[in-house]
């Protein structure tokens, strides 16, 4: 799966813009865009957008959501993919929960959610 920052990169060298072009056409360092292609750091939301906007690409497809450039996801099936309320008893009984390829009883479903809330709690 490609990240981020190399989407970036490739959109970047498609267009043929060296790294201090792309950084001041979005307001941010060089430096700053430099750690976003390497993927050392992620971009915030605004430079995100302004980058899916310069590049006339999908903030989905800067995300990995598709490999599409131009498509977004439905808005309903983004709003169900962003608020994935995994204990919630119809997500559990309703879709395929796995580990490695296993599908998860709703018995291990629940003990998973458990343990993630113990260790939230620590």
């Amino acid at each position: 799966m490609i990240r981020i920052g190399d989407k970036i990169a490739l959109l970047r060298e498609k267009h043929g813009l060296t790294q201090e072009d792309l950084s001041r056409k979005l307001e941010i360092s060089r430096a700053s865009l430099s750690h976003y292609e390497k993927n050392r750091r992620e971009p915030d939301y605004e430079t995100i957008v302004r980058i899916a906007d310069h590049f006339k690409v999908s903030m989905d497809y800067l995300m990995g959501r598709t490999e599409d450039p131009h498509s977004v996801l439905d808005p309903e099936v983004r709003d169900f993919v962003d608020s994935l309320e995994l204990s919630d008893e119809k997500i559990i009984g309703t879709f395929s929960l796995t580990i490695d390829g296993k599908k998860l009883t709703v018995q291990e479903a629940k003990r998973f959610i458990a343990f993630v809330r113990a260790e939230r709690s620590i």
